[in-house]
């Protein structure tokens, strides 16, 4: 199955001219209660094993970051083409020390990613995060006074760019208006919805991953957020 989603991440690189890009890749999945289905199901697998291949071809090692979030957040153990097998159940579902099927707070997560990426692993590399919500975003600010768009802004100075992608017909709030936000140095977010994950296949899927990353890159040199 992964050298299905290799080839088809290959294709779209190349038809978007990203083949020598070198970047560090995150996945970010949603666990809160709504999503409890797609994990039962192997659909959130299925997400690993494609955005895995993404990292196949970004990361120098290979190696996708992984986070889940509800109103917590765990940082998880990175995933390779060696340990993707099984990698749901083993890492999350049978891990009691994750935290499961709660409500939405995603600044909470996109604090820790920031965190990770520019303070605690500083690099001159881009880092490509797809972040997987099935809706009911979090409005407004969290405790610590963080919103969504708050970090969309204040990360836009940085080398981090967000790919929001919403599954299902749940409403996704202010993901829908990431287009919108003013006051960013550059845009550096981007959101698609699909009905079904399941069903769209690699290339579709790929294409829309991939569409609004080359425009921040350029962007991004242009400005001197990255080199």
């Amino acid at each position: 199955m992964m050298i299905s989603f290799v080839k088809d991440v290959q294709v779209v690189l190349e038809k978007k001219k990203l083949q020598q890009v070198k970047a560090r890749v995150a996945l970010v999945l949603d666990i809160t209660g709504s999503m409890r289905p797609y994990y039962k199901n192997g659909t959130v697998q299925k997400v690993v094993e494609r955005i895995l291949a993404v990292a196949s071809q970004f990361d120098d090692d290979q190696t996708l970051d992984v986070w889940v979030y509800d109103h917590r957040f765990s940082r998880l153990p990175s995933v390779t083409e060696q340990d993707f097998e099984n990698y749901v159940n083993r890492a999350i579902l049978e891990n009691a020390s994750v935290e499961k099927f709660g409500r939405n707070d995603e600044p909470l997560v996109m604090r820790d990613i920031i965190a990770k990426y520019t303070q605690e692993e500083p690099s001159s590399l881009p880092t490509y995060i797809t972040f997987i919500n099935d809706g009911g975003v979090k409005k407004g600010a969290n405790e610590a006074g963080d919103s969504v768009q708050k970090l969309i802004i204040e990360s836009a100075t940085k080398p981090l760019f967000w790919q929001f992608v919403g599954i299902g017909n749940a409403d996704f709030g202010v993901l829908k208006k990431l287009d919108t936000i003013e006051g960013r140095f550059v845009d550096n977010a981007n959101f698609f919805q699909i009905d079904n994950i399941d069903t769209i296949s690699n290339a579709a899927l790929y294409d829309l991953l991939l569409n609004e990353f080359p425009l921040w890159l350029e962007e991004a040199k242009q400005k001197g957020v990255l080199a």
